[in-house]
């Protein structure tokens, strides 16, 4: 076994990094994209730590660019003293202006919107995952809700039948 596949095996990370579980839920889900994030190096450090939180942010696009706000990355303790952190900092998105283009149409029409479902990484680098997506309805929340139990029901079923 030659030393550069012993280093990456010991630096392999998980390749999840945090999830918005509540965006499964409250959208339909229409398209999904690959977004590069631009962070800072004290960002990139806590993401390591897993110091990261998904589940408030959301995605707006500015002057043809797209901007992930408030996904929280908590400073380590350890943060450099001339660094000012900031917990909810906007980060820029980095997609293909074609992409892009063609978000900015699809947001226009009512009801879509632009929501990130997870922070992963890909080639030692944080991708965002960011879902094209339409809100649901209360009546559609409630749907999923009973489909979820019913699920459950079989499976506990199942489990009883095979003992």
């Amino acid at each position: 076994m030659s030393t550069d596949k012993k280093k990456t095996a010991k630096t392999a990370l998980p390749a999840r990094i945090a999830d918005n579980k509540k965006a499964l839920f409250n959208y339909h889900i229409e398209e999904r994209f690959e977004a590069g994030m631009v962070l800072e190096g004290w960002e990139v450090k806590a993401v390591r730590e897993g110091k990261v939180q998904l589940t408030d942010g959301y995605v707006v696009i500015r002057d043809g660019e797209l901007f992930l706000i408030g996904c929280q990355i908590n400073p380590l303790k350890t943060a450099s003293t001339h660094v000012r952190p900031d917990a909810v900092r906007t980060k820029k998105l980095l997609l293909h202006k074609d992409e892009i283009r063609r978000l900015i149409g699809k947001v226009e029409q009512k009801g879509h919107t632009l929501v990130p479902l997870n922070l992963h990484w890909k080639n030692g680098k944080v991708k965002a995952e960011v879902a094209l997506a339409k809100g649901k309805a209360e009546h559609d929340k409630r749907d999923t809700i009973k489909e979820r139990e019913g699920k459950r029901e079989v499976e506990r079923a199942m489990k009883q039948r095979s003992r």
